[in-house]
């Protein structure tokens, strides 16, 4: 098993007829929302995991599902039933609009179980931060909340595929009481870079969270990437955090943009 990192929550995981990519969203560049996933990888996949709303991790969803074909995994309350159609949250609609209609959607809620191709998923609980927007002088902090776009249908996802257990926890505050496991993942996927703006776990936070579910292997994410004029937004200090999650006898791998780990 593969799994390839392109920067904010953008993972592809490839398992044997299996492509999964993890929050195809955008990355906001210059003004400009490119594709954080690369075009050349869309037509291959075979099922998406959004973890939320945002434009960072689910912007392209529609666009790699139709190309592809793939299966959209996603909390239920990114799906509403709409005068007999099942719509979903418009990936790059303003505020709550639900009218993005795909074939293949399938829902989860937290500690709800479900399989689709073999691939055994769990919906995890996760919990976004506020997110502050900042240019020049101005700042804008966007809450939270049912009613908000900001962090909206937040949702972490344990997924069994292959032998393989993989945990993806999306953009989240540290919620230490919902993550006690009974089984050690694999590999655990958790955000870093949530100090400044506190939109996520920070390091020391993450560190935590990493004591607790106890995994194997752990990739840190979601942080030290490009956002409007800055090449590095969400800061966090990387090889720190490896250091403190080896010293405790776990395996920390960093990986750059496009890079592979193999497990």
């Amino acid at each position: 098993m593969n799994i390839k990192y392109y920067l904010y929550n953008t993972f592809v995981i490839k398992s044997s007829d299996k492509k999964i990519v993890i929050d195809p969203g955008a990355e906001l560049y210059r003004f400009r929302f490119n594709s954080i996933l690369p075009k050349y990888e869309w037509d291959s996949i075979t099922h998406i995991f959004i973890t939320h709303g945002d434009p960072d991790h689910y912007w392209y969803t529609d666009k790699v599902a139709n190309m592809s074909g793939a299966k959209v995994i996603c909390n239920r309350t990114l799906v509403k039933n709409i005068n007999g159609k099942k719509v979903m949250l418009g990936p790059r609609s303003k505020g709550l609009t639900f009218k993005t209609k795909l074939n293949k959607v399938y829902t989860v809620c937290y500690n709800e179980t479900k399989e689709i191709d073999g691939i055994k998923i769990t919906g995890m609980h996760s919990e976004h931060g506020p997110i502050i927007f900042k240019m020049g002088p101005f700042t804008k902090k966007f809450k939270v909340g049912p009613n908000e776009r900001a962090g909206f249908g937040a949702i972490g996802y344990k997924i069994k595929i292959n032998n393989k257990c993989l945990i993806n926890l999306g953009d989240t505050l540290l919620l230490d009481k919902k993550w006690e496991q009974e089984e050690r993942p694999d590999v655990l996927m958790i955000p870093i870079g949530g100090k400044i703006p506190k939109n996520t776990m920070d390091e020391q936070e993450a560190l935590r969270a990493v004591e607790i579910i106890n995994p194997k292997m752990v990739i840190p994410c979601h942080y030290n990437c490009p956002d409007i004029f800055k090449k590095s937004y969400n800061q966090a200090d990387d090889k720190w955090f490896k250091t403190e999650v080896e010293k405790r006898g776990i395996n920390c791998v960093l990986l750059s943009k496009g890079e592979i780990v193999q497990i």
